[in-house]
């Protein structure tokens, strides 16, 4: 732990009530946050939703042709997953520059990144015309969609929780996870109003025309992110000459702990979320051989409930506690891996669209939203961002990235075994429910290692594990 005068962090904890007056920050200016947060993430989300959408229907015909279904899965889910391994990377760039240069100069920099990056990828020559090109430029591009992602929701996490009013941290936390449902509500919406058939959209320009569309989340979200105040923690942090100087170093030196903690709790909801987005969808559209844009309109389903589980979840967590309300959340989803899947396996549309809805929107997104106050609680006021932009994409890379690709491997492994059998991959379903299961048990247990940070003093440097007894 870095030195700290303990004279300061008791000043700390006294003054905390009269800084949050003194900081300047009012009415008018925290529902701007609440705006910035929320609708920037929104935006920046329909760009990410756009990619997870278009890999699970899309990429695989249109930059991977001369591929078996299943490789061509593969293959689409392998570009999918890029896009999760590089978000460490940007998580630790971009958070050395939220905790030194302050929050609202990184979710400026992150959606002109990934807007950029998605307008590009709608102008990308395919397969048929650019050969190997192609899908390598597709990488590129897919890389530096990561990088930007991976400070987004760390970014609007932390100016939220530093913005918001002791007591209610939890629900205005929650509302840039909820710009991200709504993001993710707008990118389904638009394929299913213009790639809703897979195999005709592929052979047009149309699906070229939601990833260009992100040029207007250029203007809007920077509009939006440049008129918001900086983060009155960072402000005070600067004002008292508090700033690190290499908050890497912190974190990695200090806050290992810390991290664990992020990591464990990240692994059911960002590996629950990767597997009901993209591998349910392509398993009920590609394995199971449901017809016309029943995936697309599962995920509205989803997101739309979700759109409604973020902010009560936050709500929830600040009457009962972080730890409590994620562990049920976490419960939840755990109780329903193999219902859920075996309902998939059966083909039945309405049935598939519900389960789904539930499972993702309720169980998954539930902890998603109660993450977002307890996340940045976790670590000291100077590595904040750095801390959780390394736990949440670290996280991301082993669990979120890999977890579609690891099932559509699954998916392949189940078929080699059974040849002779035309509808072997529908089998799949068990061993997938089972690699759920086993990431949620895991967060599940680190639930029971992680302390308890409701209303905990933002300013204070210390992580929130260093005042617990709980360890690994």
């Amino acid at each position: 732990m870095t030195t700290t005068n303990p004279t300061i962090v008791d000043s700390l904890h006294a003054t905390e009530a009269a800084a949050r007056h003194d900081d300047g920050i009012q009415a008018k200016d925290l529902r701007r946050a609440a705006w910035a947060c929320s609708v920037g993430s929104a935006l920046e989300y329909y760009d990410f939703a756009l990619y997870t959408l278009a890999s699970a229907l899309i990429f695989g015909p249109l930059f991977f042709p001369e591929q078996t279904p299943e490789m061509r899965l593969i293959a689409s889910f392998g570009t999918y997953f890029l896009g999760f391994a590089v978000r460490p990377v940007g998580g630790i760039l971009f958070g050395m520059l939220g905790d030194r240069l302050g929050r609202k100069f990184v979710l400026s920099a992150t959606v002109l990144l990934m807007g950029v990056s998605s307008a590009l990828i709608g102008a990308l020559p395919t397969f048929q015309t650019a050969g190997y090109l192609a899908p390598v430029l597709l990488v590129v591009l897919r890389l530096l969609q990561g990088l930007g992602a991976g400070a987004e929701q760390a970014g609007a996490a932390v100016m939220m929780t530093e913005y918001a009013p002791p007591g209610r941290r939890g629900f205005y936390a929650a509302l840039p996870f909820l710009g991200i449902q709504m993001g993710t509500l707008l990118a389904a919406a638009v394929y299913l109003l213009m790639v809703s058939d897979p195999e005709r959209i592929t052979e047009s320009w149309l699906w070229r025309l939601p990833f260009l569309l992100s040029v207007i989340i250029i203007g809007v979200g920077l509009y939006m992110r440049l008129r918001l105040k900086e983060s009155p923690t960072f402000v005070r942090m600067q004002e008292h000459k508090r700033t690190l100087d290499n908050p890497l170093k912190t974190v990695l030196t200090h806050s290992r702990r810390t991290l664990l903690i992020g990591v464990g709790l990240r692994l059911a909801e960002n590996g629950g979320s990767s597997i009901y987005q993209a591998l349910a969808v392509s398993f009920i559209v590609g394995v199971i051989g449901l017809e016309g844009p029943v995936g697309v309109i599962t995920l509205i389903c989803a997101a739309a409930v979700g759109a409604c589980t973020v902010p009560i979840a936050g709500k929830l967590s600040d009457r009962f506690g972080r730890v409590a309300v994620y562990r049920a959340f976490a419960f939840l989803q755990l109780a329903l891996a193999f219902p859920v899947w075996w309902v998939l396996s059966q083909g039945e549309v309405v049935a598939s669209v519900i389960a789904i809805s539930i499972a993702l929107g309720i169980g998954t997104w539930g902890m998603f939203g109660t993450q977002a106050a307890l996340m940045p609680e976790l670590f000291g006021a100077g590595h904040r961002y750095m801390g959780v932009s390394v736990a949440r994409e670290a996280s991301a890379a082993v669990a979120g990235g890999i977890a579609p690709m690891v099932g559509a491997g699954i998916i392949a492994a189940v078929v080699a075994l059974n040849p002779d059998d035309p509808q072997a991959a529908t089998g799949a379903w068990f061993p997938i429910a089972c690699y759920l299961a086993l990431l949620t048990l895991t967060t599940i247990y680190t639930t029971f290692k992680t302390p308890e940070t409701l209303n905990r003093n933002l300013d204070d440097p210390r992580d929130a594990a260093h005042a617990s007894p709980a360890a690994f």
